[in-house]
C-alpha cells in the first residue's frame, strides 16, 4: 500500500513510499532538490526498511536539524 508522509523542516513537502514485507519498494519525494531526492529514492529501493533507517536517520542539511533523507527515515520508522 502506498503511503504519504508529510515532511517537517525540509524543502520537500511530502514523501510517498511503498513497503512490502519489510522491503522498500518505491519512494518519491514531492518537492525538494530534484537530483538529490531522486538519487536517494533510487538507492533505497530493494533495501530492508531497518537498513534504510539506520543509514539515513540523523542526517542534517546545512544548518537544518533534519534533511530529506532523515525525513524518509522518520517515515519508514512506522514500518518497523
Amino acid at each position: 500500500m502506498r503511503k504519504t508522509f508529510q515532511t517537517k523542516g525540509v524543502c520537500a513537502r511530502a514523501i510517498e513510499y511503498e513497503v512490502e514485507d519489510g522491503t522498500v519498494k518505491d519512494v518519491k519525494f514531492v518537492g525538494g532538490c530534484s537530483g538529490n531526492t531522486q538519487g536517494v529514492a533510487r538507492l533505497v529501493v530493494g533495501m530492508p526498511v531497518e537498513k534504510v533507517v539506520g543509514l539515513l536517520d540523523g542526517i542534517k542539511c546545512g544548518m537544518k536539524s533534519t534533511s530529506c533523507p532523515a525525513q524518509l527515515a522518520q517515515a519508514l520508522k512506522s514500518e518497523m
